[in-house]
């Protein structure tokens, strides 16, 4: 999975850091870093990191689901 932050949108209120300490950190006060890839064992971390963001920050590619999963075809 991608993970992509704008940074411009984020306000720093860490939720992310919090929920998922190996992919989001805080630097300092204001500044948040971040790993861009996860790996599946991440995936349930990231999913409530994405979702507790206050300002809907974080964008996730999840690259490796087949076509059928995100369209809802079985």
């Amino acid at each position: 999975m991608r993970i992509a932050v704008d940074l411009n949108r984020c306000q720093g209120y860490a939720q992310c850091a919090f929920l998922a300490p190996e992919i989001f950190a805080m630097h300092g006060e204001e500044a948040l870093l971040y790993t861009p890839e996860a790996d599946e064992a991440q995936r349930e971390k990231l999913i409530q990191a994405t979702t507790a963001c206050p300002v809907q920050a974080i964008l996730v590619d999840a690259v490796d689901v087949p076509a059928e999963a995100v369209s809802g075809e079985r």
